[in-house]
C-alpha cells in the first residue's frame, strides 16, 4: 500500500565517509559487508511493513562508535504528506518500564532504597490489596521489577461495555486516588517471586516509590536524571509540547482490512511510569547507545553505573504465561531482569523491551558485548484476524502474536545484520 512512500538516510559523518575512501583490503571488505547486509534487511523492513498494512514506521541499527543506519517508511498520518523521518515523534509504550527500572537503581545506589525493602513500605495504600499467600509486606520492590509481585496486568481491572461507546472512560486513570480506590477489589494472584505475569499496575506502584522517595513528580524526576544528561532534549512524557506537536506521529489499529485510528497525542495519565513515554528516533538512539555502553562517555556512568545494568541484565525469571507460546514476550525462552528481558541467542546474550499502546509497536533491542542494537517503531498496530473497529483506544492493544512484525524483523537483525555491522 506504501511500498513507494518511504524513505532512508545512512546518517554518517563527513569523517566516518572519509574513512570508507582508505584503500585497505580489510576495511574495504568489512564497509561492503556491512552496506550489504543493511541494504538487504531495509528491503526485508519495507516488504514487512507493506505486507502488515503500516502507515508509517522507522528502525535505527546501531554499533558502538560509528554513526546510525535509519531507515523509514510511510507517514505521519494517513493521508499526508508528512513522511515519517528522524524527528518524528511516538509513544514507546512499556519502553518507558526500562527507564523506571534504572530510576529505582539510580535511587538504590545513592543508598535511599534497597530492592528487597517492602513496597508498602514506600505505598503503604498496599495495605488493601487482598493477599492470600501471607502479609502484603512480602511483596518488595524487587518482586515490582521483575514482574513477580502477582498482580494484575493491566491497569483498569475491567473493560469497556460498549467498545463504540467509550469516549467516557479515560484512556487509562488520570489520578493516583482512581487507582487507589480500586486496590480494596486488587488481589494478589500468586506466591510473590515465585514466577513471571506482565504487569502494567505494579510499575505505576514503582513510579508512586520514585515520587513519595525524590518529593518530585515520575516526570521531573526521570527528565532531570535521565532524559537531560543523555541530551535527549526532544523527549517528553505523554501529551507533547505545543512546539513539538507537528512532529507527533497518529496511531492506528488495523484488523483486517479496516483501519482504525486512535486518540492523538493522548495522555497516559497515572501510568506514565508504566508507558508514557514520546521520543523521536534520534533520541532513543542517545538512549540506546546509553545502554550499549561507551567508557569514553563520562555522562553514561553519572546516569548510572555499569556494574547496576549488567545486575539489571541478569534473567531471573523465565518469561512464560499460562496457554501462550508466542509473541514477543514469549518468543526465544528469554528470561526477565530488573526491568529488560534477556534473550541467549547464537551464543550470545541480548537484551530488549517492547512497547505496545494505543496503535503504537517498538522493540528496543541490544547486543551490549557486540555493542550493536536496534529500534524499531511503527503507528499501525496489525491485530491480526478481520474485527470490529474499536474507537477508543485499547491502552495495552498488542499485534496478534502469529502476525507481529517485529518478531520477524528480529530474527533478520539476529541472524543477518548484528553479525556483520
Amino acid at each position: 500500500m506504501m511500498g513507494g512512500m518511504f524513505r532512508h538516510r545512512f546518517a554518517a559523518s563527513s569523517a566516518a565517509l572519509a574513512m570508507a575512501c582508505v584503500p585497505a583490503l580489510g576495511h574495504t571488505q568489512t564497509s561492503q559487508r556491512q552496506m550489504s547486509a543493511t541494504q538487504t534487511f531495509h528491503r526485508q523492513f519495507n516488504a514487512v511493513l507493506a505486507q502488515h498494512g503500516i502507515v508509517g514506521g522507522a528502525v535505527a541499527i546501531i554499533r558502538r562508535g560509528q554513526p546510525a543506519t535509519q531507515f523509514f517508511y510511510g507517514v505521519q498520518k494517513q493521508g499526508t504528506h508528512d513522511a515519517i523521518n528522524a524527528e518524528s515523534t511516538y509513544n514507546w509504550a512499556s519502553i518507558t518500564k526500562t527507564m523506571t527500572a534504572i530510576a529505582i537503581l539510580q535511587l538504590r545506589d545513592r543508598g535511599k532504597l534497597s530492592l528487597d525493602d517492602p513496597a508498602v513500605r514506600y505505598v503503604p495504600e498496599l495495605r488493601q490489596v487482598h493477599d492470600t499467600f501471607g502479609p502484603v509486606d512480602a511483596i518488595t520492590i524487587r518482586d515490582l521489577l521483575t514482574h513477580s509481585a502477582g498482580f494484575r496486568n493491566p491497569t483498569w481491572p475491567w473493560n469497556c461495555d460498549d467498545a463504540n461507546n467509550c469516549d467516557w472512560q479515560p484512556f487509562e486513570p488520570t489520578r493516583w486516588s482512581q487507582v487507589a480506590a480500586m486496590l480494596p477489589y486488587t488481589n494478589v494472584a500468586f506466591q510473590p517471586g515465585s514466577r513471571w505475569s506482565y504487569s502494567n499496575l505494579g510499575y505505576v506502584f514503582l513510579g508512586q516509590v520514585i515520587e513519595r522517595l525524590t518529593d518530585q513528580s515520575y516526570v521531573e524526576y526521570v527528565t532531570k536524571n535521565i532524559l537531560m544528561p543523555l541530551g535527549m532534549t526532544r523527549s517528553y512524557f505523554d501529551q507533547s509540547p505545543y512546539y513539538l506537536r507537528p512532529h507527533v506521529s497518529a496511531s492506528y489499529v488495523r484488523a483486517g482490512d479496516k483501519l482504525t485510528a486512535q486518540p492523538f497525542d493522548f495522555d497516559s495519565g497515572i501510568t506514565t511510569s508504566n508507558s508514557g513515554l514520546k521520543a523521536p528516533m534520534v533520541d532513543m538512539e542517545k538512549y540506546l547507545r546509553f545502554l550499549i555502553g561507551d567508557a569514553g562517555v563520562a555522562a553514561y556512568a553519572q546516569v548510572l553505573a555499569r556494574s547496576s545494568l549488567e545486575e539489571a541484565w541478569h534473567g531471573v525469571l523465565p518469561v512464560t504465561e499460562d496457554g501462550a507460546s508466542t509473541g514477543p514476550y514469549i518468543q526465544g525462552q528469554p528470561k526477565m531482569g530488573l526491568g529488560f528481558f534477556t534473550l541467549d541467542t547464537l551464543g550470545q546474550r541480548c537484551i530488549y523491551h517492547d512497547g505496545d499502546q494505543g496503535g503504537f509497536s517498538s522493540e528496543m533491542f541490544f547486543d551490549p558485548q557486540r555493542g550493536v542494537g536496534s529500534l524499531v517503531m511503527v503507528n499501525t498496530t496489525d491485530e491480526g484476524a478481520p474485527q470490529s473497529g474499536v474507537p477508543h483506544a485499547e491502552p495495552n492493544s498488542s499485534p496478534d502474536a502469529g502476525t507481529d512484525l517485529r518478531l520477524v524483523l528480529r530474527k533478520d537483525l539476529i541472524d543477518e545484520v548484528f553479525p556483520k555491522i
